[in-house]
């Protein structure tokens, strides 16, 4: 994610040269390559235009302490620019109403139905909130096939009429479910176009005007770059909505549209995703982007993601089982699944400062754990509760049984053990140094 803006960011600032003071002399190639740097990234050229005037405004004259070199003054002035630019802060939806009614919109495969998915589980999950999902698409049979699925998934409630073709009436039939139902938010997903047309446009702003929505936000693919802010543009000055969500934003996109877009529409970016997976919807936060596009990572999402998977009750549990250094693969196990929860392994390390850099043209697939947990599933359970008694020919069943090789059971046995050592240490209380110097050596 906005790996070739962060490269072309970063070697602009190299390029500033001098101490004491930025001037305008010393500034020139900086900002004549960091402008150079969004317009390759999609950005709007009025846009970029603008964003390295501003920068300019800020930087001249500004003083350098003597433990700072220009260049990174001009990366704090950069990074404020950039998370004014996306908006300055996060803003939430609203959940007002009884029910709150929360209108989707956007063009054929922005991603709307998954998004519809995504939010109606954030929302039972982080809010409490009894969403209802509502099939309003009604000319893509599969749009309803997919809601219905993504329902099952995620043990929410999809309200579809058959054969119904009138959109209006189905939202105005699902609100009143809702009302007698008990759900507290109805997330009513609507049909796309291949382009925009008068004829969509004039369909949702009927449905819009038969429920009154709290909420109405415009899904975009952020992969199309200048073409998503000039749609967002169309469909705000018809149905001026409240927000916007940028999808696939874990794709090859070059950031385009995450800059552009508030800016041309004046409408806050809410919610973003970044993957397939259920989990994969955060809310948006300008800063901590700004963050991500400067390679600065984002060490403020990793620990919130944590913690949302943190079980205070499962951590006492294991906090004692490391004292006894009882703990097995069970737990091993447990610890993998809470770290797939959390979210695209190459997106979560690349929120770690520096990691970004280090992992790019690395593939991290999804299932990079599916190997070990091959092997951990070959297992009996008393394999797993005791590792001691892995003797040879156990350790021969289980890679056959794995599809794998003695030599990588081996390795995983080996860094099992390496891991409990150290979780036994750090629980302990034991001093890092002292720890890192009994780490085995390869």
């Amino acid at each position: 994610m906005f790996e070739n803006l962060n490269d072309k960011l970063e070697k602009s600032f190299k390029l500033l040269k001098g101490k004491g003071r930025i001037t305008e002399i010393n500034i020139a190639e900086t900002l004549k390559e960091v402008r150079r740097a969004l317009l390759d990234a999609d950005v709007n050229y009025k846009i970029a235009k603008s964003f390295t005037e501003n920068v300019k405004e800020k930087a001249l004259g500004e003083d350098v302490l003597t433990s700072v070199q220009p260049g990174q003054m001009m990366v704090k002035i950069v990074h404020d620019e950039l998370a004014e630019l996306m908006g300055g802060k996060s803003v939430d939806i609203d959940l007002g109403g009884k029910p709150s009614v929360i209108l989707i919109a956007g063009l054929q495969g922005s991603g709307k139905t998954t998004f519809s998915g995504k939010l109606a589980k954030l929302l039972k999950s982080k809010k409490g909130k009894h969403p209802l999902l509502v099939a309003g698409d009604v000319y893509r049979p599969a749009a309803i096939d997919q809601l219905k699925i993504l329902g099952e998934q995620i043990q929410v409630p999809v309200y579809t009429e058959e054969g119904n073709k009138e959109p209006v009436k189905i939202a105005k039939a699902a609100i009143k479910h809702a009302k007698a139902n008990g759900n507290d938010v109805v997330i009513v997903d609507t049909a796309g176009r291949l382009a925009v047309d008068e004829e969509m446009m004039n369909e949702i702003s009927a449905v819009k005007k038969a429920v009154d929505p709290n909420e109405i936000l415009f899904v975009v693919d952020s992969m199309t770059g200048q073409d998503a802010v000039n749609t967002a543009k169309e469909f705000n000055d018809r149905l001026d909505f409240d927000g916007v969500v940028l999808t696939k934003l874990d794709g090859d996109t070059r950031g385009g549209a995450a800059l552009s877009i508030r800016s041309v529409v004046n409408k806050p970016i809410k919610f973003v995703g970044t993957g397939e997976k259920m989990e994969a919807l955060d809310v948006f936060h300008p800063d901590r982007m700004a963050d991500r596009i400067l390679g600065m990572g984002d060490v403020v999402s990793l620990v919130e993601k944590a913690q949302e998977q943190f079980d205070a009750e499962e951590a006492r549990r294991l906090q004692k089982k490391l004292a006894k250094n009882q703990f097995n693969f069970n737990d091993f196990l447990k610890q993998i699944q809470q770290i797939k929860k959390m979210g695209n392994l190459k997106d979560l390390a690349g929120m770690i400062p520096g990691m970004g850099k280090a992992l790019k043209g690395m593939d991290i697939e999804d299932d990079a754990f599916k190997h070990i947990e091959a092997i951990i599933h070959s297992m009996t359970p008393a394999e797993r509760d005791d590792p001691s008694i892995l003797n040879g020919s156990r350790r021969k069943r289980i890679a056959d049984g794995a599809g794998s090789t003695i030599q990588e059971v081996n390795r995983l046995i080996k860094q099992f053990a390496e891991t409990r050592k150290m979780m036994r240490m750090v629980s302990q209380g034991k001093n890092l140094n002292r720890m890192m110097g009994n780490m085995p050596r390869r």
